[in-house]
């Protein structure tokens, strides 16, 4: 049951779909009310991070990391899916981390640069043209989806013949990554169905790239190695899911989250038109500070540990509130208006924690960054207005929170 005016906010509050138009106002309530929250206040106990210092310093705490699902208090979480370096400690994480980062270079990132700008352009135009004819246009199918999809496609090395099977993958694996209490049944199988498709098309696909290497990323992960060190055909394929998820539904949400704000407030967006270059990326800093896409951070204690003025001992979960540090007054001025001036000037405010902090900190973040920018900066240098169409419809979603629709009028 969502908080009233009477009702003080709880913790499980965040666990209702009601509030995913907006869960902001219940984010507001607990993080006003206390530090910390007992979502699970029983053993195992789950706590709730809800202010910007606690966890900024919770996601650089080594006491909280990451365990095997049955000794940790998100076991009732199946192990499957999404895994890779988002669940792994060190030395693994280190190790991993070396690897990818020997093939995942910025070089390799800014090589897509002008693919992306040319996709970009190729949607916008079009998006223009069917808001002229129908009178309206979906950002979510038009604009969000098709970008990110396409480039991190194409950095796999996966046929644009197959991409649509990886964004309904991509989709079911997301909608996993919520816990088992709040999926339906079919949820839970689409879960496992989509796990064991996206298993075996990538270790087809590696097998291939292994008989014919090509110019992308999987098929320089197969190639890299480091002292003898080499992935594993599991680590693989675990490394493909998360660039999948991470690279795709991330972004998809994060284009269509920034759209949304600026089709609330044309103010902000004729400042983005009249300044693009110097705005596009501030405003892209601003969305994933004001609508990130990625709400919760999920640790583990791995020892006995301080957090957010409690103590948790090894086994406990702590559930980090990305969404709601974000919105934390005490660090960033007027915290619910968007502002795409916030991030540009010499005296920003601290960094956004959409990405992490610490050594989970999201190797994808300049990727990211460069699809949203080209996306923002095609759209104010073609488009005079976006206005909303009708209220926008947001997926059942909770930790990759996103639209289902965002129906727009766009004026060239």
């Amino acid at each position: 049951m969502t908080s009233t005016a009477a009702e003080p906010a709880r913790a499980s509050d965040i666990l209702d779909a009601r509030i995913r138009v907006n869960p902001y106002p219940t984010y507001r309530a607990l993080r006003e009310a206390a530090r910390a929250h007992w979502l699970v206040p029983t053993e195992p106990r789950i706590m709730l991070l809800t202010r910007y210092e606690d966890g900024a310093r919770a996601l650089q705490d080594p006491a909280l990391g990451h365990a095997e699902t049955a000794q940790s208090a998100f076991r009732a979480n199946r192990n499957e899916g999404v895994k890779s370096m988002l669940t792994a400690n060190p030395p693994t994480h280190t190790r991993l981390r070396r690897l990818v980062s020997r093939a995942f270079t910025p070089g390799r990132v800014a090589a897509f640069a002008p693919t992306a700008r040319a996709l970009a352009v190729e949607l916008v135009d079009a998006a223009l043209e069917r808001s002229r004819v129908d009178g309206e246009v979906d950002v979510v199918e038009d604009l969000a989806r098709p970008l990110p999809l396409r480039i991190i496609c194409g950095l796999l090395g996966v046929p644009v013949d197959d991409e649509k099977d990886f964004g309904v993958w991509a989709s079911d694996l997301t909608r996993g990554l919520d816990p088992e209490v709040v999926l339906s049944p079919q949820e839970r199988a689409a879960k496992t169905t989509s796990t064991a498709a996206i298993t075996a098309y990538l270790a087809d696909l590696i097998a291939r790239r292994r008989a014919e290497p090509g110019d992308d990323l999987l098929s320089e992960l197969i190639a890299v190695q480091e002292a003898g060190d080499r992935l594993s055909l599991d680590e693989l394929i675990d490394l493909g899911v998360l660039l999948l998820v991470a690279g795709y539904e991330t972004t998809a949400n994060l284009i269509g989250g920034a759209v949304q704000a600026l089709a609330r407030d044309p103010e902000q967006y004729a400042l983005l038109r009249a300044r693009p270059l110097e705005l596009a990326r501030p405003a892209v800093e601003e969305a994933l500070r004001y609508d990130p896409s990625v709400h919760f951070a999920l640790r583990t204690a791995v020892a006995d540990a301080e957090v957010g003025g409690h103590q948790v001992r090894p086994g406990e979960g702590v559930l980090i509130m990305l969404a709601a540090a974000h919105r934390d007054d005490t660090v960033f001025a007027e915290a619910d208006r968007f502002d795409v001036t916030r991030f540009a000037g010499p005296t920003a405010p601290p960094r956004h924690l959409s990405f992490g902090l610490g050594i989970h900190y999201c190797l994808g973040a300049p990727l990211a960054r460069l699809e949203t920018e080209i996306l923002l900066a095609a759209l104010a240098e073609r488009v005079s207005r976006i206005e909303l169409a009708a209220e926008p419809t947001y997926r059942p979603h909770l930790t990759i929170r996103g639209h289902a629709t965002l129906p727009v009028r766009l004026t060239a």
